[in-house]
C-alpha cells in the first residue's frame, strides 16, 4: 500500500451530513455560542451563517445552499414574540410557512429544511436542535441534487 492510498474503506465511511444553518444574531447565533461556551456536545455537521434576523432570510438562500451541495438546511430564530427587531420573527414564520410548501412542490423531501425557536439562554435546546436536524437528515442520506447548477451557468444551450 502505498502513502497516497487511504487506510479508511469509504463504503464503510459513516455519512455525515453537511447542514447550512442560518441563525438569527440576537438569540439562535447566542445559544449556539452558549452551547459551545458550556460544552454541550452536538454533531460538527452545521455550517453557521449568521444573520441579523431571521425574518431577512431570502428563500433563494435555502435553495443556493441546497443546489451547492448541502445535505440539509436549518433556519432558527428568536422565539415568536421575543424577536430584535419586534415583528422579524413573525415574518420568519409567515415566509416558512409559504417555503415549507414551495419545497415540497419542487420535489425536496421533508426533513431536508428545519426550522426553529432557539433563545440566546438555550444552548441546550440548540444542541437538541442540531442532533435532531441531523438525524432526519441522515436517515434521508445525501442531497440527489433536486436543485443541482450545471456547470457553465446553468442553461440548457
Amino acid at each position: 500500500m502505498s502513502m497516497g492510498e487511504s487506510l479508511v474503506n469509504t463504503e464503510t465511511k459513516a455519512f455525515q451530513p453537511k447542514i447550512v444553518a442560518f441563525l438569527c444574531n440576537w438569540c439562535s447565533y447566542a445559544g449556539a455560542d452558549l452551547a459551545g461556551v458550556g460544552r454541550f456536545q452536538y454533531p460538527a455537521t452545521i455550517r453557521t451563517i449568521r444573520v441579523p434576523c431571521s425574518g431577512r432570510i431570502n428563500p433563494l438562500y435555502i435553495l443556493k445552499a441546497m443546489a451547492n451541495g448541502a445535505d440539509g438546511v436549518l433556519i432558527s430564530g428568536c422565539h415568536p414574540g421575543d424577536c430584535h427587531y419586534m415583528s422579524g420573527n413573525y415574518v420568519a414564520r409567515r415566509k416558512f410557512a409559504l417555503i415549507d410548501s414551495l419545497l415540497k412542490h419542487v420535489g425536496l423531501e421533508e426533513g431536508r429544511v428545519s426550522f426553529s425557536w432557539v433563545s440566546a439562554a438555550e444552548g441546550v435546546r440548540f444542541a437538541e436542535v442540531v442532533k435532531g436536524v441531523t438525524e432526519r437528515v441522515t436517515a434521508l442520506g445525501p442531497n440527489k441534487g433536486v436543485f443541482k447548477v450545471e456547470e457553465g451557468g446553468g442553461t440548457n444551450d
